[in-house]
């Protein structure tokens, strides 16, 4: 089984760095969808079939904050599997984020930690070796 992964950043460079440990992970990856800010992830999901879904919490236009709020609201995307990836250091919004049932990954992160997190979610990855 392939995910369809969605990975929202206003940062091309995290974008690209995302990808590239999703596929240094060994993880059976489909369609990557990529997108700049929170409202051209949503346009996205719009279209498009997502497993899973990267965000960023600092971004222009909508915040993933408020990007998650919408995809919690929507039925055919409230259990979609979200990875918050960020600098972020306030507890108090990461916990806030975890009660939105989103997960939660510092910035700077290896291929290992994405792999770990991404079985955690899904055990796609549990019968496969780094």
């Amino acid at each position: 089984m392939s995910l369809n992964i969605l990975v929202v950043d206003d940062s091309t460079v995290v974008r690209l760095s995302i990808v590239r440990a999703l596929r240094l992970a060994e993880i059976p990856v489909g369609e990557v969808h990529e997108a700049s800010n929170g409202q051209e992830g949503l346009a996205v999901l719009k279209d498009h079939w997502v497993d899973l879904i990267f965000a960023d919490i600092n971004m222009p236009v909508m915040n993933g904050e408020e990007m998650i709020k919408h995809i919690r609201a929507e039925p055919a995307w409230e259990e979609t599997p979200i990875i918050v990836i960020s600098t972020e250091g306030s507890r108090t919004r990461i916990e806030r984020l975890e009660q939105a049932g989103a997960r939660f990954v510092h910035k700077p992160f290896s291929p290992e930690t994405i792999r770990e997190v991404i079985n955690e979610i899904t055990g796609i990855c549990h019968e496969q070796q780094v």
